[in-house]
């Protein structure tokens, strides 16, 4: 198997976290947007191949890697609705960061972007609501959760200053021996 991706996605890292989870033997191969764009139909990262299969998405990235080990992912609904909520949060602070870099668009001069960061506002409030685990293991949505809240702290995109539990999540994210050893780095 190889995974081709980057060190500072948070989609990629959760994929090289499952890896380390499962003990699959793949390789990683770092790629950056050029790369991705050339190797893969949706010109991201990250890309999975596995013999003749191809898998162009982390979640179905992730579903293939436990369901190789017999283990199940994302089987429960809150679980399903939390991750894809995480993901929606996530995919706005994605816009954010990706516009500013490559064409120089910040949300001050984007009404689009404007509306994501409110997107990610509200977001985060309704997650910090939840109720979220307090000891490891994490489950999968709450591991994209702390995935997202590193990056987007790496990337300047949130503050975690209020919300609590989420702050918390991450604090106790950050003792899981695989989630500090994928963590993001330029």
């Amino acid at each position: 198997m190889e995974l081709y991706g980057s060190y500072t996605s948070p989609f990629v890292r959760h994929c090289r976290i499952a890896l380390l989870q499962t003990e699959l033997e793949c390789e990683f191969i770092e790629t950056d947007a050029t790369q991705s764009a050339a190797l893969s139909p949706t010109k991201k990262v990250p890309l999975l191949v596995d013999c003749e299969l191809t898998l162009t998405d982390s979640t179905s990235i992730l579903t293939h890697l436990y369901e190789l080990v017999g283990e199940g992912f994302l089987t429960d609904l809150e679980e399903v609705e939390l991750y894809h909520m995480t993901n929606t949060v996530l995919d706005a602070c994605v816009n954010l960061v990706l516009l500013e870099k490559f064409d120089g668009i910040t949300a001050e001069k984007s009404v689009y972007l404007t509306r994501q960061v409110g997107r990610i506002e509200t977001g985060l409030a309704a997650i910090n609501d939840k109720t979220l685990s307090q000891a490891l293991p994490l489950s999968q949505a709450e591991m994209r959760l702390a995935i997202f809240l590193e990056w987007g702290l790496f990337r300047s995109k949130i503050a975690l200053d209020n919300f609590p539990a989420l702050q918390q999540l991450l604090d106790l994210a950050q003792t899981d021996p695989h989630f500090a050893q994928t963590a993001p780095k330029e």
